[in-house]
């Protein structure tokens, strides 16, 4: 189920069309919805945004608003500590005219969690994948592009590298979907490899229910396309249970980070002292990919300084 809601906003920010009759299996969701949000009142971001998308998609009914008045009337999203979460909830509401109270200074707190550049230059897939929400939510999925600060707009381009040092489409593609939200051009180089990883992924038939497969990289990576206008989803032609399986991904990531661990205790080093010595220590496929992440942005240099992690920690 969140799966087809996260396809339904893809579906909204794209304006793509859907063949009739495609939404009528989702139908015993939104008419079980409100029972449901009583009882996993918990999930009630879940279940609310599914049931405004299928609305604005077509489907008849008015139960997001009803669920948006009783989530007002039981403050419940007072329970949430996270404030990226507080903004998901903020906007979800306000889709059908209510204002989620108590939110005063929310955007500079999740604009100064984005201005921490250096916290992406470090591998940490929750930080990059609530800087990317972050963004879908403060410019309502691109409706109202965000003019980005350097420091913010660093701060993608560094979490960019890394999932692009990793070959990790999924995480990558939402990058560059959060930069084209920002009327942000993505490097070249990473609009190119993502073109090519999505050619390659393939869909098959496949009896009963599926479980994990590469359904969500897939998601990313073709609306990534579409968002460039490029063609989007050509292979989806399965009727049925479909698994989606994606190429593999043979990143410089982790063996980038082996090495330079072995030169923690080492002076600091800039990459140009560094450069060959670790290109020496990487397999020919590794060794491509770190030289493709450097020529694909001026800031690959600034973005090792604080990747690299030379030294140690002390009180000085």
């Amino acid at each position: 189920m969140k799966e087809n809601a996260e396809l339904l906003n893809v579906l909204e920010t794209t304006g793509c069309t859907l063949n009739e009759g495609a939404l009528e299996p989702l139908l015993p969701f939104y008419e079980g919805s409100l029972r449901h949000l009583n009882f996993f009142r918990q999930y009630y971001r879940f279940i609310l945004s599914i049931c405004l998308d299928l609305e604005d998609l077509g489907v008849p009914g008015q139960r997001a608003e009803i669920m948006s008045d009783w989530i007002m009337r039981q403050d419940v999203a007072a329970a949430e500590l996270s404030d990226l979460q507080r903004a998901e909830a903020r906007r979800l509401l306000a889709r059908r005219g209510f204002e989620l109270p108590d939110v005063e200074g929310l955007d500079g707190r999740l604009r100064a969690f984005m201005q921490r550049s250096g916290g992406f230059a470090v591998p940490n897939r929750k930080a990059a994948y609530e800087l990317t929400h972050i963004v879908f939510y403060l410019t309502e999925y691109g409706r109202a592009p965000l003019e980005l600060e350097e420091t913010e707009r660093q701060s993608l381009l560094f979490a960019g590298l890394i999932a692009f040092l990793d070959q990790d489409a999924d995480l990558l593609a939402e990058i560059c979907i959060a930069l084209r939200f920002c009327n942000e051009t993505p490097p070249q180089e990473w609009s190119r490899w993502l073109e090519q990883h999505t050619g390659k992924f393939t869909l098959r038939a496949a009896p009963g229910r599926v479980g994990q497969d590469d359904y969500h990289p897939y998601l990313m990576c073709n609306w990534f396309q579409l968002l460039v206008g490029r063609t989007g989803f050509s292979e989806a032609q399965c009727e049925g249970s479909v698994v989606i399986e994606g190429p593999g991904r043979p990143g410089a990531l982790r063996g980038m980070s082996m090495a330079l661990y072995t030169l923690l205790d080492q002076a600091p080093g800039t990459w140009a002292r560094v450069r060959a010595p670790l290109l020496q220590s990487l397999s020919s496929e590794e060794g491509e990919v770190l030289r493709r992440a450097e020529e694909s942005t001026p800031l690959f240099e600034p973005f090792f300084e604080t990747f690299s992690r030379f030294g140690q920690v002390s009180s000085a």
